[in-house]
């Protein structure tokens, strides 16, 4: 019998093909309700955290330095009042093989799949993960490939998208390119159908458990270096899964006082699955049209349930201008000697911008570099922004206005901390969680699950169920 390869056909079994290409059957996780056992899903990966570290360990991965930023710390207390200044360190992980912390989920996927006797592995990305797919595919003799979505209508792509296409094809991939919209999800859905590979997703347990040692070794560094645990973590919001297992980390490593905050990039008014948006845009991930929507609807992803689950663990979520990343872009370059890629400098601009409200005696740490090249290279960005028709100039960032301008500080004083409302993600999050299972009554494990979800209390997850018609019982 000939299957019927239709889009709404293909969408249609994409539970099915999804569970063929994990080995996992989330089904055994649902109540039948709202909740489901996040953390029992966590715990049946197979794979302990020592598992991880020496599976990780046996490809180069992990283990990175922690650096601290001793000329913009300076910097930042220079452009501070008095007393404030709080002392900046990085996590460098573009040491990992293919430049990225992302080398850490693949690690874990590209293992299990040689484990369970696949020949190769897909991964739906336009980003780093890509190349930390290739990268770990390679090491074990596993086929790769990559669905990115590159290009709008008139096949115009990104500097950063193709530099990473770029770096995934010279590690061994095949790269499939499409448009931005709808065809990606159907596309990997026929790959993964027709190919029977494994899906190294982003967002399966073995992706998110495997950026807990991100965490852990952060707190065990610190401790090593100034004798406690950073005060603040802050970690580039996109997916939601490094901002997850980081924090997780931390946890394990009993770094409970830490405070974890997200940070992206404001590009609010622009639609990420828009075709004359796209290309409007500075930057391909750690942005707000990524980081909200993953973090108040995680389940809309390539798994049944996502393991990154970021306000399960934000305690924050930091907003920066565009023209301040290219600031902070090119400080860390011309202060420190560091030249890195863009998603780790939006954390790192947070973290300035955080710096400048804090006391010098406290720690901030950005839990993530990454690996640059030509098409990342703020240069090569602004170009093509230009071409797009962007106006670039310098002046007060808070007049950045995503899709028609980048604006560069004219001065290190103008860059600071906005922050997202946290009860307006949490409400969205509830309510998505409602639709996702298409509730209209919701018992106590529901609520108790909700409260989990969100870092709230039970009055504010009855108040929004009672708010969204949602009978309690």
């Amino acid at each position: 019998m000939v299957k019927d390869n239709g889009y709404q056909a293909v969408l249609s079994r994409s539970n099915e093909i999804l569970k063929g290409a994990l080995g996992m059957d989330y089904s055994a996780y649902e109540s039948g309700g709202i909740a489901f056992d996040y953390e029992g899903m966590m715990a049946n990966s197979g794979y302990s955290f020592e598992d991880i570290v020496k599976i990780q360990r046996a490809t180069g991965v992990g283990n990175t330095p922690l650096l601290e930023m001793k000329n913009l710390t300076a910097l930042a207390r220079k452009t501070s009042p008095k007393g404030k200044g709080a002392r900046i360190f990085v996590k460098d992980e573009q040491c990992n093989p293919s430049g990225s912390f992302k080398d850490r989920r693949a690690a874990i996927s590209a293992y299990h799949a040689k484990k369970l006797g696949y020949k190769g592995v897909v991964a739906a990305t336009s980003g780093n993960y890509g190349a930390a797919v290739a990268s770990q595919a390679a090491m074990y003799n596993l086929k790769c490939i990559i669905v990115q979505e590159c290009y709008d209508s008139h096949k115009i792509g990104q500097p950063e998208i193709l530099e990473k296409n770029r770096k995934c094809e010279c590690l061994g991939a095949e790269v499939i390119q499409l448009s931005v919209g709808p065809e990606l999800h159907y596309s990997f859905l026929r790959i993964l159908e027709e190919t029977g590979f494994f899906n190294a997703s982003l967002y399966s347990t073995f992706g998110v458990s495997g950026i807990e040692t991100l965490g852990y070794e952060i707190a065990q560094q610190c401790r090593e270096q100034i004798g406690r645990d950073p005060d603040y973590v802050i970690a580039t919001q996109a997916g939601g899964g490094n901002l997850t297992g980081t924090a997780r980390g931390l946890r394990c490593a009993g770094a409970n006082k830490t405070k974890v905050y997200g940070a992206s990039v404001d590009l609010s008014g622009l639609h990420m699955a828009s075709d004359t948006d796209f290309n409007r845009k500075s930057f391909t991930t750690g942005h707000t049209g990524f980081g909200v929507p993953y973090a108040t609807d995680p389940d809309h992803s390539d798994v049944p349930r996502s393991a990154a689950r970021a306000l399960r663990y934000m305690d924050k979520y930091l907003i920066v201008q565009q023209g301040e990343v290219f600031y902070i872009t090119e400080a860390l370059s011309v202060l420190e000697g560091v030249e890195r890629g863009p998603a780790g400098n939006t954390s790192l601009t947070a973290a300035f911008a955080l710096a400048r409200e804090l006391d010098e005696d406290q720690v901030i740490v950005v839990q993530e570099t990454e690996y640059t090249g030509a098409g990342k290279h703020p240069l090569a960005q602004l170009s093509f922004a230009r071409s797009m028709g962007i106006e670039i100039k310098f002046g007060d960032p808070k007049q950045d206005k995503p899709g028609q301008n980048i604006i560069l500080p004219e001065h290190p004083s103008q860059i600071t901390a906005r922050y997202f409302d946290m009860d307006k993600l949490r409400h969205s999050c509830i309510k998505n969680a409602v639709k996702h299972v298409g509730a209209t009554s919701a018992n106590e494990n529901d609520i108790r699950f909700l409260m989990e979800e969100t870092q709230s209390n039970r009055a504010y997850v009855v108040n929004t169920l009672t708010e969204l018609g949602i009978t309690l019982g």
